[in-house]
């Protein structure tokens, strides 16, 4: 999953007026943060075998340090406390909760490629990526139902519902790109998206300043 885990940033950001929606947007892509700069380092891998799923071509196969559930926990909690040292416990929590909400969102579409806490430890994945339109039907209609939720509490909708059109379009898109030539190419566009829908957010949460 991919713009699907920015549902859960646009779903809590009304529950945490005090952190920036760029913030969520980087805590709900935290474990890819990491996972980009472990793979460029060669301390986590990843193997490009086209048909490998139905939706796209990666074959995770070894992200313990990311993509387990005991690691994307360990995570959560590290940034929960940075944001308490920053903000307040209400936004530590929020934080803390989208970042692990990356985990859940994973555990849908993967195929079992998701460990426990490390590779002897059961795989798990509901492989919805093996059921391409199902797949994006349940990303846009995170987004857009978090979206909407998000836009009746924000001071200028209007930012708010463009950036959820333009997430909504992307999560479309993005199926009918091939897959990238290389695992380098894979993981600098990906960090490249992260940080382009990071710098997004960030105007959303200027033009709610200015409407303040």
């Amino acid at each position: 999953m991919f713009i699907g885990h920015y549902a859960p940033a646009l779903a809590l950001k009304p529950a945490a007026p005090r952190v920036p929606l760029w913030a969520l947007f980087v805590a709900v892509q935290l474990l890819d943060f990491g996972w980009d700069t472990f793979v460029l380092v060669g301390v986590e891998h990843v193997r490009i075998t086209p048909g490998i799923t139905a939706s796209n071509a990666l074959d995770l196969y070894d992200m313990p340090l990311t993509h387990s559930l005991l690691a994307a926990l360990v995570w959560s909690a590290l940034a929960a406390v940075v944001t308490w040292r920053l903000r307040d416990a209400r936004s530590a929590a929020v934080v803390g909760l989208a970042v692990v909400s990356h985990w859940i969102a994973d555990l849908l579409v993967h195929r079992p490629d998701l460990t426990l806490a490390g590779e002897t430890t059961p795989h798990v994945g509901l492989g919805l990526w093996n059921y391409p339109l199902l797949a994006t039907g349940l990303e846009v209609g995170l987004v857009v139902v978090a979206g909407l939720f998000a836009a009746r509490a924000a001071k200028v909708p209007r930012a708010m519902l463009v950036l959820t059109a333009v997430l909504a379009a992307v999560a479309i898109v993005e199926r009918l790109v091939p897959p990238p030539a290389s695992v380098t190419q894979l993981v600098l566009s990906a960090f490249g998206a992260y940080v382009l829908f990071a710098f997004a957010a960030a105007r959303v949460d200027r033009a709610e300043r200015g409407a303040a």
